[in-house]
């Protein structure tokens, strides 16, 4: 190894250790940001190592180096329009297709390396057929989670008969394809069944899914596309791959076991798809059940002369892009000595971390995010709970057995002395239920747009304290 090679391996060292401190800052809101730019410059520095090492080992020849450039101006270009494009309200989406993007080229270069190599090793044979498995797997069910997201598939469960069978005969074909490429290693054949069952895979998994379980299935992938990674780093011995992918896949993993504990839902259940069906005949009917609606002066009685007032965010926040005016509320309540605030539901939104990113781009204070476990004991002390276009994290039915969100840990939002909803209508959550919420004597529905109503809230509040 020459000494321009040992330099870069060095770089790729402290690339992967860059990784590691930029996953720990983004543990908290505060230093997020700050994580997330040390990885984005690790990464850099690593392509651009990269580059370096082909020209010294001269294994890439002009047309290569042509489309090498061209893809990663291409691949540049598109991912800054998206990511400064995106509204947070499409953030999922977008996350899901680079979860797409990722496990598509990991299991590309597994393909490509089989077909190439001459006899591989079992060391390389074994981590190829697992990142064809799970990149394929990643693709596809990335490409469907977005698609119900961006409600071009439906979001509701999609279960076909026969689904259970087919989905053991794709398991069996897991196995067996494996086993035949390592009897015969870089075969073809096996290469492209275990693509073409992968892929199917991928897509069974995520079609029965529900729109109130898609938030673990999101973080689900994610681990998915830093596994298959990390066994693209082992099939070319990549060390940098390999420490970025365990890194992805350890982190979604854990992230995807605290985001099913906050559902209830198992990983298995998950895994196997179908969950998130349950019996919605048995909500109650809150359509026929009396509703009490507020105005904006009924509402600003009760913030301006409430003590404690706490803040229930979100998908409806979001969607209206109303962070802004619900963090010039608070300020506005707590320059008059009220308490404030904010309840943060694992789930709450349609990503971990939706709404701890919606508020910090607002500038509200951190210490004021409180979790669930944190603030459920506190509701009975509470004067007015404000619940801005949460849902199913709010709905009470999931005490009861026998609907889509039984057994979900929800915010005990109706414990509270009083509950205000602003909400357009009285639509469903990603569940499909009425939310009974709703319907409770305690609580006051303002029915208007999220953005509308904080603005009217504020100027009511300004008048009662003149």
């Amino acid at each position: 190894m020459s000494a321009t090679e040992t330099v870069i391996r060095y770089v790729f060292l402290g690339a992967a250790a860059c990784f590691v401190i930029g996953l720990h800052l983004m543990n908290s809101p505060r230093t997020a940001r700050r994580g997330n730019l040390v990885s984005a410059v690790a990464m850099g520095v690593a392509i651009v190592a990269t580059a370096v090492l082909l020209i010294v080992d001269d294994k890439i020849s002009v047309t290569g180096w042509i489309v090498l450039l061209a893809g990663a101006a291409v691949g540049s270009a598109a991912g800054l329009y998206m990511a400064r494009g995106v509204e947070m309200t499409a953030m999922p989406q977008l996350v899901s297709l680079f979860n797409a993007v990722g496990g598509g080229a990991a299991a590309l270069l597994a393909v490509d390396h089989l077909a190439s190599v001459v006899s591989p090793r079992l060391a390389v044979t074994l981590p190829g057929g697992l990142d064809i498995l799970i990149g394929a797997v990643t693709f596809t069910g990335s490409l469907v989670a977005a698609g119900k997201l961006q409600g071009l598939i439906p979001g509701k469960p999609l279960i076909f008969p026969g689904a259970r069978v087919l989905n053991v005969v794709l398991g069996v074909s897991f196995v067996a394809s494996i086993v035949w490429l390592i009897a015969v290693p870089g075969n073809p054949g096996a290469v492209a069944v275990l693509s073409l069952a992968a892929a199917v895979f991928g897509v069974t998994m995520v079609l029965p899914i529900g729109g109130a379980d898609m938030p673990v299935v999101i973080s689900l992938l994610n681990a998915f596309t830093g596994t298959a990674v990390a066994m693209a780093g082992f099939v070319l011995g990549e060390p940098v791959l390999i420490i970025a992918g365990a890194l992805v896949g350890a982190s979604g993993g854990i992230l995807t076991k605290l985001m099913a504990d906050a559902m209830n839902r198992s990983i298995p259940n998950i895994i196997i798809g179908g969950f998130g069906t349950g019996d919605e005949a048995v909500a109650a009917d809150t359509e026929s059940a009396p509703v009490r609606g507020v105005t904006a002066d009924d509402v600003a009685i009760q913030l301006a002369y409430a003590r404690k007032v706490t803040v229930v965010p979100g998908y409806g926040l979001a969607a209206a892009q109303a962070q802004h005016e619900l963090a010039g509320l608070a300020e506005l309540l707590e320059s008059h000595g009220v308490d404030v605030s904010y309840a943060i539901h694992p789930v709450a939104g349609r990503m971990p971390g939706h709404m701890n990113v919606l508020l910090a781009e607002a500038q509200v204070p951190y210490p004021q995010l409180r979790e669930m476990e944190e603030v459920n004991p506190d509701f009975p002390q509470i004067d007015v709970v404000l619940v801005i276009g949460a849902n199913d994290v709010t709905n009470p039915a999931a005490r009861r057995p026998g609907n889509p969100v039984s057994g979900m840990p929800i915010l005990d939002v109706d414990k509270a002395r009083s509950i205000v909803v602003i909400k357009r209508s009285m639509g469903h959550g990603y569940a499909g239920i009425d939310n009974e919420l709703y319907t409770n004597p305690k609580t006051g529905m303002f029915f208007t747009d999220a953005k509308k109503g904080l603005l009217a809230l504020s100027a009511a509040v300004r008048e009662f304290a003149r």
